[in-house]
């Protein structure tokens, strides 16, 4: 298939890229490229790019898709909070502007990358399906919500969207996140000899490493389209739900002479939620995740050894996606409404 990825230089994207490649997709990559240079290792080559705001994108563009992969946001809490007009904007607005143009272009599938956290702060320890209330904590959940509903509206015998409510990711990407908590935990691990939890370990979160993302969104892309049209699947599996301590109990195990240690001010965080994954396994059979957390640990601790990963290196605008967005505002490099200044 021809398929268009929004977000293809980011975390997920240069893992999901390649990925689609393998089994012969074409692949358009769009990207305004406000993390470029964030590499933890060369990321892959993709033919065709666009560098291109979301919010700029125009009908034209996207003529010649058979499908859109919808990664672009603001992409994590901290970078939705910093101006929630702003996630507003990016992550709502102009989510559902892009997918009427798609629509409008005659892009057949649409998977809008959503996400477990506008589950936001459940009640309970049981386990939430796809129909489970939603409670979003953060700005970031609450545009989730806000653009499938408004997809929703746009599905038709022409347009078939379906929406990924992706687990927390982990594990490795050519461009790397630390401030993903598996990741973040096994990096403090190997280059302080802490296990720095930020929280009270209490919470519990679903967990899923990007590749078992990728697998989901390529097993999504080539089902038949009746048991994924208009769909929202959680995507991860349900062995896979953590409380943050059993996490950082794993890192100590994996990680030689590491000690688990609370932040200071460390508080329960607002945001716990335990998902069930048996919608996917049953309606896209063709989704095998492979991945376990230990596994995933084990694989970062490895990483971070050959790449000599420094604390310094871990707490820069590297791999901190909200220090990055904050280095080019203050170099004057983004604007207030994050738009690239010309030079």
């Amino acid at each position: 298939m021809r398929v268009l990825i929004t977000g293809h230089n980011g975390y997920i994207g240069q893992v999901l890229t390649p990925y689609l490649q393998d089994f012969g997709h074409e692949i358009t990559g769009l990207d305004t490229y406000f993390f470029e240079g964030c590499q933890f290792e060369d990321g892959p080559q993709t033919t065709h790019t666009l560098r291109k705001d979301i919010r700029d994108v125009e009908v034209g563009d996207l003529e010649g898709i058979d499908a859109v992969i919808f990664l672009a946001a603001l992409s994590n809490d901290a970078l939705g909070d910093l101006d929630p007009t702003l996630t507003v904007e990016i992550n709502h607005s102009a989510t559902v502007e892009f997918a009427k143009k798609a629509k409008q272009a005659g892009v057949e599938r649409f998977l809008f990358s959503s996400s477990c956290s506008l589950y936001g702060a459940a009640q309970g320890d049981e386990l939430l399906t796809e129909e489970s209330p939603m409670n979003p904590v953060t700005a970031y959940g609450k545009a989730k919500i806000d653009v499938e509903l408004e997809l929703m509206k746009l599905a038709d015998d022409r347009f078939s969207p379906t929406y990924m409510r992706n687990a927390t990711a982990y594990g490795l990407s050519p461009s790397l996140r630390i401030d993903l908590v598996v990741n973040n935990l096994t990096g403090y691990a190997y280059t302080t000899g802490e296990v720095l939890m930020k929280s009270d370990g209490t919470p519990w979160r679903p967990l899923v490493h990007v590749e078992d993302i990728a697998a989901a969104m390529r097993a999504v892309l080539e089902s038949p389209r009746d048991p994924i049209h208009n769909e929202a699947f959680n995507v991860g599996q349900t062995d896979e739900n953590y409380q943050i301590k059993d996490v950082a109990a794993i890192v100590q195990d994996v990680v030689p002479n590491s000690v688990i240690q609370l932040a200071k001010g460390a508080e329960p965080d607002k945001r716990n939620y335990r998902v069930s994954f048996e919608k996917i396994s049953h309606q896209v059979p063709t989704y095998q995740p492979q991945w376990t957390v230990r596994e995933g640990v084990e694989e970062l601790y490895k990483a971070y050894q050959a790449h000599g990963l420094t604390v310094d290196e871990l707490n820069s605008s590297k791999y901190l996606r909200i220090k990055t967005i904050l280095g080019h505002k203050a170099a004057q490099r983004l604007d207030d409404r994050l738009r690239w200044l010309k030079a």
